[in-house]
């Protein structure tokens, strides 16, 4: 793998009123059933930091280094980047309780919830930023929680040096085939490893297709089991995992997210800009090229432009992918 991403290429345009004002750039990998690579754009092959879309191969290091959950479904949350609704929130308190810990012994930051709602609701309370709240909460239990099964420290969990942060990385070399050419802090504290779209959707479809029983497919299975603990009430992720039996789906910041679906592919991609609103558009195009079709692509295509509160325009797709 080159370690140096260059850049991609045009992959979705910005009409508002009839009028392209903008276009989004980025690099997209389709991989068949089998693995290999049968469309992209941009470059692929070009180190990128996956971001939350990591979070599946995290929290399947978590499994192989001794993490066991009373309720299955809390590997879902494990995996998340949830929207601190209430569901989301009790869930990572009661994980938290049940090994002796509380919620300062997280080493995410405090923020606010992701959830308009819920965000609305603890402003009106009087409460503030707490670190239970923070998209990437599920995770820091989840990793707090096998520290305590395998007898690692937990106040430097963080750490890239910490026994937890090497098994973390032995699986995301493991799961995409590929060797990390870059460390970088997260934005919630712990590392995060730079690897090509390609190794990116090779892990996702690994983890799809991977036998029952192992912990890739505990992952998967229970991301697709509970995809709003995965993401939130209607999120993207969540809609996309209703709306396709099978599919895996996990967006990351800055424009990353990555698809997969058992016996069909995988899909990973990267929008240049960081831009969030462009994500969903390539996805649902890279997804009908591998022969996936489904009513919810209708409604995650083409996200709205609004002008004066009115639909005036769509953030779209262009056929960039060869």
């Amino acid at each position: 793998m080159k370690a140096v991403y260059t850049g991609g290429v045009p992959l979705a345009e910005v009409v508002r009123s009839g009028f392209v004002e903008g276009r989004h750039l980025g690099s997209v990998a389709v991989l068949d059933s089998g693995g290999a690579l049968v469309a992209s754009a941009g470059d692929p092959a070009g180190a990128i930091f996956p971001r939350s879309s990591s979070k599946p191969m995290q929290a399947v290091a978590m499994q192989r280094s001794g993490l066991r959950l009373a309720d299955p479904a809390d590997l879902a949350l494990v995996a998340a980047s949830h929207s601190a609704e209430p569901f989301h929130v009790d869930r990572v308190r009661a994980m938290l309780r049940t090994a002796g810990l509380g919620e300062e012994d997280l080493r995410c930051p405090p923020d606010l919830p992701l959830s308009d709602t819920a965000r609305a609701i603890v402003i009106r309370e009087g409460g503030g930023s707490s670190r239970v709240f923070m998209n990437c909460s599920g995770k820091h239990a989840g990793m707090l929680l096998t520290c305590l099964a395998a007898g690692w420290s937990l106040d430097d969990y963080v750490s890239p040096s910490h026994p937890l942060q090497k098994a973390c990385r032995t699986a995301v070399e493991d799961m995409s085939g590929e060797t990390v050419s870059a460390v970088g802090v997260d934005g919630c504290g712990a590392p995060v490893l730079a690897i090509s779209l390609l190794g990116l959707a090779r892990a996702f479809l690994g983890a799809v297709s991977s036998p029952e029983g192992t912990p890739e497919r505990a992952i998967a299975d229970a991301m697709r089991a509970h995809p709003e603990l995965v993401s939130g009430t209607g999120a993207d992720d969540a809609r996309l995992m209703r709306g396709v039996p099978g599919l895996m789906s996990k967006g990351g910041a800055e424009g990353v997210v990555a698809a997969a679906v058992p016996g069909v592919g995988a899909i990973a991609l990267k929008i240049d800009d960081g831009s969030m609103r462009a994500r969903m558009p390539v996805l649902v195009a890279a997804l009908r090229q591998l022969e996936v079709d489904a009513a919810v692509f209708d409604e995650l295509a083409e996200p709205p432009v609004l002008g004066g509160g009115a639909w005036v325009g769509s953030v779209r797709a262009l056929p960039a992918l060869g």
